[in-house]
């Protein structure tokens, strides 16, 4: 049966005429019959004109094929649909209207139903978002929306407002279709961005040599992929940038923090340096010298940080350049966090889509979990190279030299030496940011190492009341070496990470007799009357106070007195050997 829009607006009005007869010859409950024929050819016709509609698309799709980014037929023929239904409202609804009040709702209900089944089948094959698609998807929801629009405006007069025939237009989703599309491109892009980090990280060799600037090339190129991606997502033409673009924030920011994880993974912390304090013991008076006591702790000492260093890395090819170049990486990474946030920021300002949002809030524009996992990831890197180069590398120097044996003959010369030569490794290696915190670092590790030969030292180490000199000296000549004459570190930083060394200098000029009363004090202080019967013997750590009983029993332990070996003989019944 031929529509109606086939034959034309006389043909409409006989069609209306000849339903006039019909109706008054007939009973007036008998007009149902009349409006539901009216419906029928309303629909009759429009399925007609969907379909001339279809196959005039497909011959607009061939006849573009040879240009330049031809629309796709449904795109086409959405654009189609839309003028039809607008002018199926304007030349055949006000006809039809007399005799079927919802003339419009129904023809464009029908032009939905019809656009419906294919663009629901299309969806249905789409796996990863295009721009085609994307012009589909937008076109979709364009016309859906001008359709529901006829709808409304016609049924608003209609008793029940049109709602039976207009939930006979379920939504197509187009809108829904891009998100998830998106969402699923966004996941793809960061799995493979996740990928690029472990094979550009498998490669990575951390050398200065690699990049002028100290940085390595892997996070120049995990940056630049970064850049790529943000770049393809706001060329999406998708009206939702703002909505869908925490997804993919997030996902970015997953992958930088994986890469600052990686980064600083298998270079060990501050703990995996310090080495294990030895167990107590009384001074051997008279026998501090002996050669047996320097070779046998020696070997000891260095078995047990060979040890702990093979644990952490197998091949102990940890170098001091190449923890550097990983904390100027990093610091890279850090820095660009704010450009990249200011980049997205242009980007969504040049969105149609994001025009009217309020920039100021936020927008879930921020990298949440990357400036975070920066700041410890700099933290571990820079006290393990710092306490690896006093623990681990100066060991020959620090643990296996510096006062053992007589201290006026092993000062700690050798030791300021080659502490020089790193902190020059570290100036001419790490970024000027974040330098200061290196060397801060480095002369926090010295300090612990001064203080952990001083009171855990082991038993080739003595010292009396005279030596107090040497070792003030000494300690002075170290904060000098980080103070360079004032191009070093600043007179406050010196003060307040010297502060525990300098607490504990004053012990060693304290005679005996004063410092056995006053273990004996803080004792009591910190254990109560329990303590009076027999002073409890404390754990071997830190950290070191002069009001604290571990770090003066320590002081005893280590001085070379009669008075100091009975007292902690009759005390504590330590050994003097181990």
């Amino acid at each position: 049966m031929q529509g109606i829009v086939s034959l034309g607006v006389s043909a409409a009005k006989i069609l209306v005429e000849d339903v006039t007869t019909e109706y008054r010859r007939k009973k007036k409950g008998e007009v149902d019959v009349a409006r539901n024929r009216i419906d029928t050819y309303i629909r009759s016709s429009l399925h007609t004109a969907f379909a001339q509609r279809m196959e005039k698309a497909d011959s607009s799709r061939r006849a573009s094929k040879n240009q330049l980014n031809p629309l796709p037929i449904l795109a086409i023929l959405a654009k189609d649909v839309g003028e039809l239904a607008v002018h199926e409202k304007h030349i055949f609804s006000p006809v039809l209207k007399g005799w079927h009040p919802l003339a419009a709702v129904v023809a464009v209900a029908t032009l939905h139903g019809c656009y419906a089944n294919e663009i629901k089948q299309f969806i249905s094959g789409v796996t990863e978002l295009s721009s085609d698609i994307v012009q589909v998807l937008r076109a979709a929801d364009k016309l859906e929306k001008d359709l529901v629009q006829i709808a409304v405006e016609d049924a608003v007069d209609s008793d029940d407002g049109g709602k039976a025939i207009i939930h006979e237009m379920p939504p197509y989703e187009a809108e829904a279709a891009i998100g998830n599309l998106v969402k699923g491109g966004i996941k793809t892009r960061v799995d493979r961005l996740k990928e690029c980090v472990d094979r550009a990280l498998l490669q990575e060799v951390w050398s200065q040599q690699t990049n002028q600037e100290g940085q390595a090339p892997s996070a120049v190129e995990i940056l630049r992929i970064i850049d790529e991606t943000l770049d393809a997502f706001f060329q999406l033409p998708i009206p939702t940038h703002p909505t869908l673009l925490p997804d993919l924030i997030v996902g970015l920011d997953k992958c930088l923090q994986y890469y600052v994880i990686k980064t600083k993974s298998g270079c060990g912390s501050r703990n995996t340096y310090i080495p294990t304090m030895p167990a107590l013991t009384g001074c051997e008076i008279g026998s501090k010298f002996q050669g047996v006591w320097k070779k046998k702790e020696k070997s000891q000492n260095s078995q047990n940080r060979n040890s702990q260093v093979a644990t952490m890395n197998g091949d102990n090819s940890f170098g001091t350049p190449q923890p550097c170049v990983r904390i100027n990486t990093l610091h890279r990474i850090r820095s660009e966090m704010d450009v990249l946030e200011k980049r997205i920021i242009s980007h969504l300002r040049n969105c149609e889509s994001a025009r009217e949002v309020e920039f100021s809030n936020g927008l879930s524009k921020k990298f949440e979990l990357t400036p975070a996992a920066f700041v410890e990831g700099v933290q571990q890197l820079s006290e393990a190279v710092a306490y690896k180069i006093v623990f681990h590398d100066l060991s020959h120097v620090l643990w296996d030299g510096l006062y053992v044996g007589e201290p006026s003959s092993s000062k700690i010369d050798s030791l300021l030496q080659e502490l020089e030569q790193n902190l020059l490794i570290i100036s001419e290696t790490v970024h000027e940011r974040v330098r200061t915190r290196v060397i801060t670092d480095l002369m926090k590790a010295s300090c612990d190492g001064f203080l952990l030969v001083l009171l855990a030292g082991g038993p080739s180490r003595a010292f009396s009341r005279q030596d107090s000199q040497i070792i003030e000296d000494d300690f002075k000549a170290l904060k000098d070496l980080f103070w360079a004459n004032g191009d070093g570190l600043p007179a406050d930083l010196i003060d307040k990470f010297s502060a525990t060394v300098r607490g504990v200098l004053p012990l060693f000029r304290t005679d005996t007799e004063s410092l056995v009363e006053r273990f004996r004090h803080v004792t009591l202080e910190t254990y109560g009357l329990s303590a009076r019967s027999r002073l409890p013997l404390r754990p071997t750590s830190g950290p070191w106070n002069p009001t604290e009983p571990n770090t003066l029993l320590r002081m005893l332990c280590y001085r070379n007195e009669e008075t100091a070996s009975k007292f902690l003989k009759k005390t504590y019944n330590l050994p003097k050997k181990l």
